[in-house]
Parts: structure tokens; sequence; C-alpha cells
């Protein structure tokens, strides 16, 4: 298994968020070829502001682990991360984080603060963004297009 095939798993959960009237962003946690666990973002759903993807991703993770530290996994998601998301990863000691598409407001990889490359975190973590980025860009843009529509 490789990064595309997880990113397209990444994209399918971003399909059920719009399907719910979220904002499309899918994420898994895999370790060894494995699916650890996995979310969409739902904090409209969920009345839960902290319901991004990746969070939600995380914590079905950490519960299937029964641990909060999720060491040697990789993180998937179709849309580059927030500060709240980057410092959930730090914290659950993720190792390698894999992204779809940028984010020119908000992401904090490359973006905006360039997050993986400061030197006062206590883990770091490989980043390579840019995987099925034009797919995740234009499943974002269809659903703020038809968002507009109404």
């Amino acid at each position: 298994m490789d990064d595309q095939y997880w990113m397209q798993q990444a994209l399918a959960l971003a399909r059920q968020a719009a399907d719910r009237g979220e904002v499309p962003v899918g994420a898994l946690v895999v370790r060894d070829n494995q699916l650890l666990g996995e979310g969409y973002n739902q904090p409209i759903i969920a009345s839960d502001p902290s319901a991004h993807a990746e969070i939600v991703a995380m914590r079905s993770a950490a519960q299937a682990e029964r641990n909060y530290r999720l060491s040697g996994s990789t993180l998937y998601v179709t849309l580059e991360p927030c500060t709240m998301c980057f410092g959930a990863m730090i914290h659950a000691r993720i190792g390698r984080l894999v992204y779809g598409a940028s984010e020119p407001r908000a992401g904090v990889c490359e973006s905006q603060l360039q997050l993986p490359s400061v030197d006062f975190y206590n883990h770091r973590m490989g980043v390579e963004g840019g995987v099925l980025a034009e797919e995740s860009a234009l499943l974002l843009k269809g659903f703020f297009a038809e968002r507009r529509k109404k």
C-alpha cells in the first residue's frame, strides 16, 4: 500500500463529510499498512469546534490502540492542517503527516507558519504535501461553489 492508496481512502471520507453538509476533509491514521482510525470533518453535526477530520481520526486511533501516543503512524489528510490539528499531531507523536491540498489561509505546514520546521517542539514528524492535491482541491472547490448557489 502507498500514499496514494491511503489518500484515496481519505478522499472517500471527505466525500462523506460533504454529503453531511460539512467541509469535505477526510483523514486517517495508518501504521504498518494497517488502518488505526479514520474521520471526517464534523464540527457542525457533532456541535464540537474541535471535530476536525484529523482530530476525529486520532481519537479513533488512540481508542483502538488504547494509547494516546500514536508513534510510528502516518496521518493522511486531504487538506493542509490548521494550528490545532498540527499541535494535536505533535502531542500524539504522529511519525509522518501526508496531506493533499494546501490551505493558503490557515494551513500551518507550508502556507503560513511552517510549523514542521520550528525547533521548539519536543517531537518532529516527517511531512509531505501535495499527494492527490488536485483531487482534494477540486472536491473543496466544488463544495463551496455549491454552497454559494444556495
